[in-house]
């Protein structure tokens, strides 16, 4: 049995289709999303949070002040998303044996919805990777990658994310469905955060 999976927050991006507002710093009930993505990660208990972020000075760091995160700068973020899973992959505890991959920007995702995906390890102990989607099926967040994957994610470059190792091992992926849409409702854009908005209940 798994005692705890360490949580890597991608949190080092631009924010380039925002159109110069930083998405991750912008308010849901009174805290940026940051604050409010990384508050859900602790509040689930699965292990250690880890925080990819964008080199010194930059306030995502005051939007996660006082938090028992440890944050990793990822001075090569330019590059896109996986220089921050190289980074975040480097600074695991050692001998993790999963690591729950998790994007900062998706609002809808609850703590409980972290504590399903990680459960699926010790369940289905036969998978590689342990996966959320939708509740009719299709692939999102969050992304827990067994140790054996590790070397493949320190090694992707370029902004695709982990979508190459997830296809290399597609019938070693077990899907969690969790409710709704939560597992793929992300806030890239100024569009996405006026519909989330109009659309919260």
């Amino acid at each position: 049995m798994i005692t705890e999976i360490p949580i890597l927050i991608l949190a080092a991006g631009q924010s380039n289709r925002m159109r110069g507002a930083d998405k991750l710093m912008q308010p849901i009930d009174g805290e940026p999303l940051l604050r409010r993505s990384t508050g859900i990660a602790l509040q689930s208990g699965i292990g250690p949070v880890i925080l990819a972020l964008p080199t010194l000075p930059h306030p995502r760091y005051g939007a996660v002040e006082g938090m028992d995160v440890t944050t990793v700068p990822v001075p090569d973020a330019f590059e896109g998303m996986n220089a921050s899973l190289r980074r975040g992959i480097a600074a695991l505890p050692e001998n993790s044996a999963a690591v729950m991959i998790l994007l900062a920007d998706l609002p809808d995702l609850t703590a409980h919805d972290l504590k399903l995906v990680s459960e699926a390890v010790d369940l289905e102990p036969e998978f590689s990777i342990w996966r959320g989607a939708t509740e009719t099926g299709e692939p999102g967040h969050p992304v827990i990658f067994s140790a054996d994957l590790f070397a493949d994610l320190a090694k992707l470059t370029g902004d695709a994310g982990a979508q190459s190792v997830v296809q290399r091992h597609k019938t070693k992926t077990q899907l969690v469905p969790l409710p709704g849409n939560r597992a793929r409702t992300d806030l890239d854009t100024p569009e996405a955060w006026a519909d989330w908005a109009a659309n919260r209940t």
